[in-house]
């Protein structure tokens, strides 16, 4: 098996979280992070609040330059001091907005992130006969 095995039915599903959640935005590109003022936002942050994940306010979602009504990536992140895996979404980002998210979200050594851009593949494993 490779290393990552993209799945559009996947996508499918994520794409109606986004675009039936309620997403308010939170922080602006260059606001800093309220609990850490040496992070500043490098895009729009915000989070699907009707959307259920490890933090009980909602899903993160960063909001990049482009169509924001296509999710491009999810990140996932794992949090030692938080004790916590944690899956962001990641709206029409280009690649350098990404790269820049990853960037702002790797900065301690407690938390750790990657990237898993969407892909269009239909697997055989993901087809499932009815």
């Amino acid at each position: 098996m490779s290393t990552y095995e993209n799945n559009a039915y996947f996508w499918q599903k994520i794409d109606t979280f986004f675009l039936s959640g309620n997403l308010k935005v939170l922080r602006k590109k260059g606001e800093t992070h309220p609990k850490f003022s040496n992070m500043i936002y490098p895009v729009d942050y915000g989070r699907l609040v009707d959307i259920s994940g490890t933090n009980p306010e909602g899903v993160s979602v960063y909001l990049g330059s482009n169509s924001r009504n296509t999710i491009t990536a999810v990140i996932v992140a794992a949090d030692i001091l938080e004790k916590s895996l944690d899956v962001k979404l990641v709206a029409g980002c280009t690649e350098e907005e990404e790269n820049a998210v990853l960037h702002f979200l790797n900065q301690t050594d407690y938390q750790k992130t990657v990237l898993v851009r969407r892909g269009n593949d239909i697997p055989a494993w993901s087809v499932t006969d009815n």
